[in-house]
């Protein structure tokens, strides 16, 4: 545990000692495929891709996002007109949650055996059907992690695969 000294005001000047303020940092353990059932963000991101896969046999991420609450239907519109420069900048959640949200999302596509499958966005509109952003810095695997969507190989509607045996 690391200790920091605080100086409230002029503590020290009228002969009083500083307090000390606790610096705390708890780490969130890396996603992996053997935890990602237990991240609390697992049962809304579920919630999100079955209502996605009710109305049809495409996961997209955005989609998931706008599902989550996390995007609005309007901001989503404006960054595919190109009226936002990326679209990290209209998601109401931070980059680290954000990272840890799409990674979840993809084991959660593998275990629905949801074939991944990239997906071009270009600006909708007038002008140019320039490529859209997701990120500010243009990080490729973010860019591809969002732009990877997850598709129902069969035919028919979507259900969900049988359990594996413990077995297996």
């Amino acid at each position: 545990m690391e200790c920091r000294l605080s100086r409230r005001g002029s503590a020290l000047l009228r002969g009083k000692p500083p307090t000390v303020v606790e610096k705390t940092t708890q780490r969130i353990p890396t996603v992996s495929v053997a935890t990602h059932r237990e991240d609390p963000l697992y049962p809304r991101i579920a919630r999100a891709v079955d209502a996605l896969l009710q109305r049809g046999k495409v996961v997209a991420p955005v989609e998931v996002l706008v599902g989550m609450g996390l995007l609005t239907a309007e901001h989503l519109e404006d960054w595919r007109r190109g009226r936002v420069p990326y679209l990290e900048r209209v998601i109401d959640c931070n980059l680290t949650r954000l990272s840890r949200l799409l990674r979840i999302l993809r084991f959660h596509a593998h275990d629905l055996n949801l074939e991944p499958s990239w997906t071009g966005y270009r600006r909708r509109g007038k002008g140019p059907k320039q490529r859209l952003r997701f990120t500010k810095t243009g990080d490729r695997r973010l860019e591809e992690a969002y732009a990877t969507h997850f598709v129902w190989p069969g035919k028919g509607s979507f259900h969900r695969p049988a359990p594996k045996e413990a077995g297996e």
